[in-house]
């Protein structure tokens, strides 16, 4: 007598996957794909304001001496950004030459630190329309 089982199926097995299993993993993929972006955000911020049209605008990393370089737009608006968190000084001027500087300007992640400059015989005056 043979006391193995052998159990037949009338249809074969297959694997179903629910509605909440495929949800599940597009939720996780669009998680994991998203991620990059956020992390790129996650690690930067900028410096923005107003200063004469047409002036150069540079934020100089205190620690890494990382410098990026800017021009007013014609209305008088600048934007640094993708900054890596740190301190700054941001300085106005004409071919290198610093005209206006502001010292120990905090960049944080995700955020924007306000530097305004003085413009003289009202050169940022568009900026306010």
């Amino acid at each position: 007598m043979n006391k193995s089982m052998h159990i037949e199926h009338s249809k074969p097995m297959r694997r179903r996957f629910s509605v909440w299993s495929v949800a599940m993993a597009v939720v996780i993929g669009l998680g994991v794909a998203g991620s990059a972006a956020v992390s790129a955000q996650a690690t930067a911020g900028s410096v923005f304001g107003r200063a004469p049209a047409g002036q150069a605008v540079t934020a100089k990393s205190n620690i890494s001496g990382l410098t990026r370089h800017v021009k007013a737009d014609a209305k008088g608006r600048y934007n640094i950004s993708a900054l890596p968190v740190g301190v700054y000084t941001v300085t106005m001027g004409e071919d290198g030459g610093a005209m206006q500087r502001q010292l120990n300007v905090p960049v944080t992640v995700g955020r924007g630190s306000k530097v305004d400059f003085s413009c003289p015989q009202d050169q940022c005056a568009a900026s306010n329309q």
